[in-house]
């Protein structure tokens, strides 16, 4: 009998503020980082997941992730990989520990932590990705993953069946189309807004010769400099090249409208973030106003209630997941559900250390079992940091190729959890001119 004899917690930071990977309006100075959770079995098989923090109070995600111990050990992995939706429910209903969120804040990236590392357990004792173990389930077993409370209103059980097993008898067509040319992805490698024109010129134009038909800016400390970077992005890469912007949540609601349209000249296809992820009216009334440029918003999400209420206002044109944000797996589940009744395309957040290894397993998973179509429908990716995993994404063509290790693909390597252990790995007891490019770069 396979049990959870312990976990083991690391606190692993990547100085990625020295060369300003990661910058923008909002953030300046990210340091990627992952409050990173092993679940242990006493054998070699083990369970990995991890929130996604940029730095300071990563410990307190640590903390967080320490306070849900009580209810991992001892639990039968058997038992619980049977039913990974009561699993999340334990984690987040927990009467107490609710009283630091609800579902939302420090606890829920604890929770996203634990049960992605439980999914990747589960892949691994099935012998399958994470998105090949989902998309074999039966509607009625992925239905029944979902937290159904706060959202019935807008999707029931009934009708979540019902668009699932009409999408049923093409899944394995679709599985054969993923594995042989793989998932659209866009790049944000070239618009980080610490980047002076000439890399932000050079970049755009590499993503083109990899075959990345869309790339992201990062806009909204300066409207000037925006108008400049945009405009030489675009020359570079010519008007047959998808440029969408991201604010990261920089401006008020007034603000963004004005922004946006003074970008209109050349041609943003969607605005990220452009408020308060928390302001769905705000969303609403940003999207009717800058309309035909989509409004996409979600990586700053807290819970499948907010992305619920965005669909039934029409505040966004594309939904974007993230895959450590809400409670992991189980609750990206739902919000995949959501964004299929109501027609929205998803296209997910990725890019932070490790974001990029795990949410593509959503991605290919929609794709398989829920909207069953690739249309305007593309996956974020930044190319740095994704030598420290085990099992690191593969691009080939501007397209995430399909993972076929069991798991979450989320497993870092002990001597990159070694040497970014903070605060005392070698790449944060060397003093910053002896960090390497790698270190920084990856």
């Amino acid at each position: 009998m396979l049990q959870i004899v312990g976990i083991d917690l690391h606190d692993i930071r990547f100085p990625t503020s020295i060369g300003l990977h990661g910058s923008d309006a909002m953030n300046t100075d990210p340091d990627y980082s992952a409050a990173y959770v092993v679940l242990r079995t006493g054998t070699p098989l083990e369970g990995h997941g991890f929130a996604f923090t940029i730095g300071r109070g990563n410990e307190v995600v640590c903390a967080a992730i320490r306070a849900l111990e009580p209810y991992l050990i001892g639990l039968e992995v058997e038992a619980v990989a049977a039913d990974l939706g009561e699993f999340g429910k334990r984690l987040t209903h927990d009467s107490q520990l609710r009283w630091l969120g609800p579902e939302k804040g420090v606890m829920h990236l604890a929770a996203a932590a634990v049960i992605n590392a439980m999914w990747d357990l589960a892949g691994r004792l099935a012998g399958k990705p994470v998105w090949r173990l989902l998309s074999e389930m039966s509607p009625e077993q992925i239905v029944d993953l979902v937290d159904w409370r706060y959202i019935e209103d807008a999707l029931t059980p009934a009708e979540a069946t019902d668009l699932l097993a009409a999408l049923e008898p093409g899944r394995a067509q679709r599985i054969a189309l993923l594995e042989k040319g793989g998932y659209p992805a866009y790049t944000t490698s070239p618009g980080w807004l610490g980047y002076d024109d000439e890399t932000v010129i050079r970049l755009s134009r590499q993503a083109v010769e990899r075959g990345f038909g869309q790339i992201k800016l990062k806009v909204g400390a300066d409207l000037e400099d925006d108008l400049r970077r945009f405009r030489a992005a675009r020359e570079a890469v010519g008007p047959g090249v998808r440029i969408a912007v991201d604010a990261n949540q920089r401006w008020g609601v007034h603000e963004a409208i004005e922004w946006t349209r003074a970008l209109l000249p050349y041609d943003p296809w969607w605005v990220e973030e452009p408020t308060s992820p928390d302001d769905v009216l705000g969303h609403a009334a940003i999207r009717r106003a800058v309309a035909p440029v989509r409004v996409a918003t979600g990586e700053h999400v807290a819970n499948r209630v907010v992305f619920k209420q965005l669909l039934q206002a029409g505040a966004v044109d594309v939904v974007q997941i993230d895959a450590c944000r809400v409670a992991g797996v189980t609750e990206n589940v739902a919000i995949l559900l959501l964004a299929a009744k109501f027609g929205v395309p998803v296209c997910p957040h990725a890019g932070g250390v490790g974001l990029c290894e795990v949410v593509q397993h959503l991605a290919m998973f929609d794709y398989v079992a829920v909207s069953g179509s690739l249309t305007d429908r593309a996956l974020e990716y930044v190319d740095h940091l994704h030598e420290h995993f085990v099992h690191p994404v593969v691009i080939r063509d501007g397209h995430y190729l399909a993972p076929q290790e069991p798991g979450f693909s989320g497993q870092m390597r002990p001597e990159s959890i070694a040497s970014y252990r903070f605060p005392d790995g070698p790449a944060w007891t060397a003093s910053s001119t002896g960090l390497t490019d790698g270190a920084t770069k990856g």
